[in-house]
């Protein structure tokens, strides 16, 4: 390692200023802190040291999303598995694209008992869409830091993973390029890079697919990576339910159909509540183990980077709504009696809110309107779920929707704060 730091600072003075490369000098400055810790330190009485700075702050996101991308890629290969052995069983005939084909070049079977296959094909749909991520998305950084003469960002390291997880296992790697180049792009660069960005990023990437590319991010054939698959998730399920089902008898009766040139026919495919919380079932690669989120909670607000106070009030937010939408009840929309604990277990409520909403940039500042900041998204989530079955989720459109208020909340709780001064002062 040693060799590796002589060699960096010997190149060091043609990146610097006046050097041959300066123009290329963010480069060379992402390679060398991402490598070693920055040789400038601050001296003097008037500097605070923390042992927090944003590269850790990032790679500690990062850690707290390890769990859930690695169950992520199990189950994606879970559920690929347990199609085609369903497809097997019906005599319906599969037909498998490269993914399945490296997967049988490398030995595998296709046993969706076999917890290491199921991880072996889940990686190979994720680690191309994560490659094609953080390549594109990396290279747009990097463009507009060598424009700017700013160095580059860890940020793109926790938005790089986080759009994978949000998506399919089944999308076109051209649309994550497009996409993640989109988000950077737009919700990011725009305003002026890392620290001004007032929408999540990873967020708007998916919004923009979700509107401009609807038939491969959303509907009932994208949710497992299996050709002639189709499927509903849960929440879409739920959404076109008689209203006269329970939740239970909904999930309980969930069909899977396979078809094939030559034959199509269907399964049972029963989910009930615990299969929801550990994640097992279908969905973004990501956001389906409830379970997993939780401790990625627990991580980063011991590593005190995510809010807890936003984390909280999200799910008070959603409770409450839950509750009143419960008393409301419908004639026509099965979506307002679901109980708030199948409205956290299903979807991506819980991998929104832990890693989503508590975004340090595009979320509220103040402590007083991480409270109504999140109390807002759990409000919107469940409204958007319950009231317009159009959209099943919510959480994608919650969430960016208290990013667009999080300035003007803050506003308010800073002036309520400075009336409560002005008062005080006035009456001392």
């Amino acid at each position: 390692m040693q060799a590796l730091r002589d060699f960096l600072d010997k190149i060091h003075p043609h990146f610097d200023k006046g050097g041959l490369l300066e123009k290329a000098y963010p480069m060379y400055e992402a390679m060398d802190t991402f490598l070693y810790t920055p040789g400038e330190t601050a001296k003097g009485a008037t500097h605070v040291r923390d042992a927090i700075d944003l590269k850790r702050m990032m790679i500690t996101v990062v850690m707290a999303l390890v769990p859930v991308t690695l169950f992520g890629m199990w189950n994606a290969g879970y559920q690929a598995n347990l199609s085609i052995a369903a497809m097997e069983q019906l005599e319906v005939s599969v037909e498998q694209d490269w993914h399945h084909a490296v997967h049988q070049f490398l030995g595998f079977e296709n046993d969706p008992d076999n917890h290491w296959d199921n991880f072996v094909l889940g990686a190979i749909f994720f680690i191309p869409i994560y490659a094609v991520c953080m390549f594109v998305g990396g290279h747009v950084e990097a463009i507009f830091s060598v424009i700017r003469g700013h160095e580059i960002n860890e940020g793109f390291l926790v938005t790089g993973l986080l759009f994978p997880l949000t998506l399919p296992p089944s999308i076109p790697l051209w649309q994550v390029a497009v996409g993640i180049a989109f988000g950077v792009i737009v919700a990011k660069e725009v305003f002026g890079g890392t620290g001004r960005n007032f929408l999540n990023i990873a967020l708007t990437a998916r919004a923009y697919l979700y509107f401009a590319h609807a038939g491969d991010i959303s509907g009932d054939k994208v949710w497992t990576a299996v050709d002639g698959f189709s499927g509903a998730t849960p929440l879409g399920a739920l959404a076109i339910a008689p209203v006269s089902e329970t939740v239970e008898e909904t999930l309980g009766s969930i069909q899977y159909t396979y078809t094939s040139n030559t034959a199509s026919e269907t399964l049972a495919a029963p989910i009930d509540w615990t299969s929801a919380f550990l994640g097992t079932i279908q969905g973004s690669i990501g956001e389906t183990s409830t379970l997993l989120c939780l401790v990625g909670a627990l991580m980063l607000i011991a590593a005190g980077v995510g809010s807890w106070r936003i984390m909280v009030s999200v799910l008070v937010g959603a409770f409450a709504t839950t509750l009143l939408m419960n008393q409301v009840t419908s004639d026509t929309n099965p979506m307002f009696d679901i109980p708030f604990h199948y409205h956290l277990a299903i979807g991506s409520l819980a991998f929104g809110l832990v890693y989503m909403a508590t975004d340090p940039v595009s979320a509220a500042m103040t402590n007083g309107g991480k409270w109504v900041y999140g109390g807002l998204i759990g409000l919107m989530t469940i409204l958007i779920r319950v009231v317009n079955p159009a959209f099943p989720e919510g959480v994608m459109l919650a969430i960016l929707f208290g990013n667009v208020f999080a300035p003007l909340i803050d506003y308010f709780v800073m002036q309520i704060n400075i009336r409560r001064r002005v008062a005080r002062y006035e009456t001392a």
